[in-house]
């Protein structure tokens, strides 16, 4: 997982995961609301998923929650994981901000 922390970017990926754990989802879910968000442009299959969330919760942006009915990990963010998705939600709208003068608002 690419996220530059020190530039604050982060990729799609990552950031749509940490937005779809605002509420706790297994990871079948998380893969919806992506797939579900991004009108089917965004598809994670089960490898990429499960990797980007051992390493967000590395990072302590999320972490398990709830019981563990059979194999259905539930994750949440966390206040750190938070903070960073509402830092990357500033930058975008800087990013958009910036193209709407540029491009003249052809939105």
């Amino acid at each position: 997982m690419r996220d530059n922390v020190k530039g604050g970017a982060l990729t799609e990926v990552t950031f749509y995961i940490l937005l779809s754990l605002y509420s706790a989802k297994h990871g079948y879910a998380v893969m919806q609301f992506i797939e579900e968000k991004t009108g089917g442009r965004l598809c994670l299959g089960a490898g990429t998923l499960y990797g980007a969330l051992n390493t967000l919760q590395e990072k302590g942006w999320i972490v398990p929650c709830g019981g563990q009915e059979g194999r259905k990990r539930e994750y949440r963010i966390t206040a750190q994981g938070k903070e960073t998705a509402e830092k990357e939600l500033v930058r975008l709208k800087e990013l958009v901000r910036i193209a709407d003068e540029i491009v003249g608002g052809v939105l």
